[in-house]
């Protein structure tokens, strides 16, 4: 795990950049769980928590868990927040889940490649798709440190 991080922390130096990622990362990941949660299901599918977005904790965790259990731990935590976050989004605000993650996804981008033409250097990702991954797990990583968990 901490080879994907360092690689991944090579591109994020720049203070400006890594305080952007701390605000783009997560609200990326929270805007694919919107998506994903407001596709619809089929009636099988029940109990109502059960949906593209939960099922999808499935592989997501199992990418983590092979890297680092205890990020697995903060991750898995994390996952559980958006959902309740989403569930909280639809019982109060009538404007579509959906149309809101897809504003806020693409205001996030851009702020992911600002951050990255003030680091001057490209996204990590653009060299290997599963830094989408592990751009969430480093700033979990920050949070490890910062409350002396080892992961």
């Amino acid at each position: 795990m901490q080879e994907w991080l360092d690689a991944y922390g090579e591109s994020h130096q720049n203070p400006t950049n890594k305080r952007i990622h701390w605000v783009c990362v997560p609200l990326i990941f929270l805007t694919i769980v919107g998506l994903l949660w407001s596709i619809p299901v089929p009636e099988f599918m029940s109990p109502s928590w059960l949906n593209f977005a939960t099922l999808m904790l499935v592989p997501v965790t199992l990418f983590y868990a092979r890297l680092s259990v205890p990020l697995t731990i903060g991750m898995a935590a994390w996952c559980c927040l958006c959902f309740a976050l989403c569930a909280w989004y639809e019982s109060l605000i009538t404007f579509p889940l959906w149309q809101a993650s897809i504003i806020a996804f693409v205001a996030a981008w851009v702020g992911q490649f600002y951050g990255h033409k003030i680091e001057g250097a490209k996204p990590s990702f653009l060299d290997d798709i599963k830094f989408l991954m592990i751009g969430p797990a480093w700033l979990m990583s920050f949070i490890y440190q910062k409350l002396g968990i080892k992961y």
